[in-house]
């Protein structure tokens, strides 16, 4: 009796511990969302859980005053292609890296762990530089290219530890079979490797959404910039626009939101592969 009592009382601890964690996780987009749906003289007047009169202003507003649809456009333009272009250099090199022994191969994998180390913000004042030489400057391609480097490092060590763990024995079966390199690759290796391919995906695609400081740095015309710069608009000189900052907020989740939702066991599953040893 005493060994359940202990267990109940573990479980219930448990579950307040992480109720709590969840509350505070969950609140900030509540708040976001809530605040989105007053008028700004509730906003101001009153600190409210519940909008007295919800009303959708905000939203339309935000892209009716403001230069958001376009900044919606080129956010989900950098970060669809960089994550593309993220995810096809991580899958071959992440099998070179994982299938192949050549020279050089450790000193490859020693410099993509070192460039983890380096904060990005050192590179911005040679970057900047090479984008001005090339006139590359205010352009989409600068923060392509910018997101593309800045990524590939980790994703491509996450790649090569996912392919390590595919038994070389399936695509020795499936080259016995008559199948070539290319086609073992990818009618054999990449459909087990789908929680893998979804984790790095994922993973650029967030880091590149919510990235700030090379999109300010690179991008002045306001026809370019992208979600994280655009948000600085609602801060004007006297105020700050709450209503649409957070509406333009709570728009800016919902892509992440559903991306997550679709995928989530792709997730779990690719952050768990190679936790036990089989």
């Amino acid at each position: 009796m005493g060994e359940r009592l202990k267990s109940s009382l573990f479980k219930t601890l448990y579950g307040v511990i992480l109720l709590v964690f969840l509350s505070a996780t969950i609140f900030p987009f509540y708040w976001i969302v809530n605040t989105s749906l007053k008028t700004r003289e509730e906003i101001y007047a009153t600190m409210s859980f519940l909008p007295l009169k919800p009303t959708l202003e905000n939203y339309i507003a935000t892209f009716a005053q403001n230069n958001f649809g376009t900044y919606l456009s080129n956010s989900l333009t950098v970060t669809v292609t960089t994550a593309g272009i993220v995810l096809v250099v991580s899958i071959l090199g992440g099998y070179s890296l994982a299938r192949y022994t050549f020279k050089g191969k450790n000193v490859i994998m020693a410099v993509l762990l070192i460039t983890q180390m380096i904060p990005l913000i050192t590179a911005i004042i040679p970057m900047f530089s090479l984008y001005s030489r090339l006139r590359l400057t205010d352009t989409l391609y600068a923060l392509i290219i910018s997101y593309t480097v800045s990524n590939i490092p980790f994703c491509l060590i996450t790649m090569s530890a996912f392919f390590k763990r595919i038994p070389i024995t399936l695509e020795e079966a499936a080259l016995i079979d008559g199948c070539g390199r290319f086609s073992c690759v990818t009618r054999v290796v990449l459909p087990v490797m789908t929680p893998g391919i979804v984790a790095v995906f994922v993973f650029a695609f967030t880091g590149c959404w919510n990235e700030l400081f090379f999109a300010i740095m690179m991008i002045n015309n306001d026809k370019r910039k992208t979600i994280p710069v655009g948000l600085i608009n609602f801060v004007q000189k006297y105020e700050i626009n709450w209503g649409q900052m957070t509406a333009a907020c709570a728009i800016t989740l919902v892509p992440v939101i559903l991306m997550f939702f679709f995928v989530q066991k792709y997730i779990v599953a690719g952050l768990t592969q190679g936790a036990v040893k089989e």
